[in-house]
């Protein structure tokens, strides 16, 4: 086998196309959710505590000199990164809980098992048939006196 078609086989696995798909939504998700955190949920929260802007927040060092800048210790955009974590962490914790209760209901479900083809049926008749016989008695065999000797 060449290392094409030895390639080839390993990249349209089933695995390896999911796991390509899921990193692709994943990515999409993840720029969803900075946008959800940094669009909806940090400007309310900046507000309520006292209309701070978190990605703003840094600690200036030293002040820029010339041309070097100025280095600045950013915590605020260490807490932005912190709550995209949480909320990222929180929906796929539902995400996973929600498959897990679907995962419940669907094994508490009783199976039915299929009907039995007619070849079944039969079959199952004569087994009951052949035990029924051999847990009779066997019938005394009838004797003869004239034949004794």
């Amino acid at each position: 086998m060449s290392v094409l078609s030895e390639f080839k086989a390993f990249a349209v696995k089933g695995n390896v196309v999911d796991m390509a798909v899921g990193i692709i939504i994943g990515a999409a998700f993840g720029k969803i959710v900075s946008s959800f955190v940094g669009d909806v949920i940090m400007p309310p929260l900046g507000l309520l505590i006292g209309g701070v802007d978190f990605s703003d927040l840094a600690i200036t060092l030293r002040a820029a000199n010339g041309p070097a800048p100025a280095v600045v210790l950013a915590y605020g955009k260490f807490i932005q990164t912190v709550v995209d974590f949480i909320i990222v962490a929180f929906a796929i914790f539902m995400g996973v809980k929600a498959i897990n209760r679907l995962k419940r209901e669907e094994a508490k479900a009783p199976s039915v098992p299929p009907a039995p083809s007619p070849q079944e049926t039969l079959l199952t008749e004569i087994r009951d048939l052949l035990k029924e016989q051999n847990n009779k008695p066997a019938a005394p065999l009838p004797v003869n006196p004239d034949r004794l000797v």
